[in-house]
């Protein structure tokens, strides 16, 4: 049957459709919609796909469009920045800006291969600075950004996808880029979440917690660290700003916190219980071999299923 071969041909994509989706909309649940959007509508069309291009550039082809047209149904604008101070006194975060942003589980984009070549490739796409940092972008942008930068495909290509000529693709990626570099901060020394000098941070991190160990922080944040929330106010900037407040307003008696790591964004994370179990939700660790430089707090029970965690602890 003719359904047959296409989900035979076109399911090995899955994964990499959502990540390419996910860095479009920024929401993991959006990111799965339109990955099903893309399927059905390309197995609508499958009878005409004359074979002019492969398989995989037809199908990013589909959800590249189908993300612009949910983009431009949607009202989502990523708030300025830049533009004021932190409470900590510092430059307003990116994050902040988009609150509509989920952490995205590794597991369900990384290959199911165990390359760690591939691995990695597939993590450096998804980094949540980059996410960030692409929903600052008008859709146009982050559409030829990703399809160039990411994806690598040529400028022709990503013309003939977008039905625009060759010159606007280039006039869009080098504002893109532009944009991108000044809402982004350098992920150039970044660590993969199995290394050990990652896992010994997020260890002394999680512990800090555990026991409410203002001298752990210090020992695992970089003097530059931020503690930030996309869907609230919280923003700080420097080690100290962030102990201070970790120690005053969130950590509480050894004891009142519970963690379990996982992995978010091809970076080290963990979700977060309060004393009785209850669930909070969970924090995205960037870890650079200096300390933990950056970190990113999500709040919402919903969110730990997708990442295997339980709703609750005994």
């Amino acid at each position: 049957m003719r359904e047959d071969e296409f989900m035979r041909r076109a399911e090995g994509f899955r994964r990499e459709l959502l990540a390419h989706c996910y860095r479009m909309m920024g929401s993991v649940d959006d990111a799965e919609d339109l990955v099903q959007e893309t399927y059905l509508r390309a197995w609508r069309s499958y009878d005409g796909f004359e074979e002019r291009s492969s398989l995989r550039t037809w199908l990013y082809r589909i959800a590249t469009n189908a993300c612009l047209n949910a983009l431009q149904r949607s009202d989502r604008r990523a708030v300025p920045v830049g533009l004021g101070t932190g409470p900590s006194g510092g430059p307003e975060s990116p994050a902040a800006g988009v609150g509509w942003l989920q952490p995205l589980p590794d597991a369900l984009v990384t290959p199911e291969s165990a390359d760690p070549a591939a691995v990695a490739v597939v993590r450096d796409g998804v980094r949540l600075a980059l996410i960030v940092g692409l929903q600052y972008l008008t859709p146009g942008q982050r559409a030829v950004l990703i399809l160039r930068d990411v994806l690598a495909w040529p400028a022709a290509e990503v013309a003939t996808a977008l039905a625009l000529d060759v010159g606007a693709v280039k006039s869009l990626l080098q504002r893109a880029r532009g944009r991108l570099r000044e809402v982004t901060p350098s992920m150039d020394d970044v660590l993969e979440p199995e290394h050990p000098r990652a896992r010994e941070l997020l260890d002394r991190y999680m512990t800090a917690f555990a026991t409410a160990d203002a001298r752990l922080f210090e020992e695992a944040l970089r003097a530059d660290a931020v503690l930030e929330s996309p869907a609230g106010a919280t923003w700080f900037a420097g080690k100290v700003a962030c102990v201070e407040y970790l120690m005053s307003e969130v950590v509480g008696a050894p004891g009142d916190w519970h963690k379990l790591p996982t992995v978010a964004n091809g970076q080290p994370a963990f979700g977060a219980y309060h004393r009785g179990g209850s669930a909070f939700g969970m924090a995205v660790l960037t870890v650079t071999p200096a300390g933990i430089s950056r970190v990113t707090v999500f709040a919402g029970q919903d969110l730990l299923a997708r990442f295997g965690l339980p709703a609750s602890l005994p």
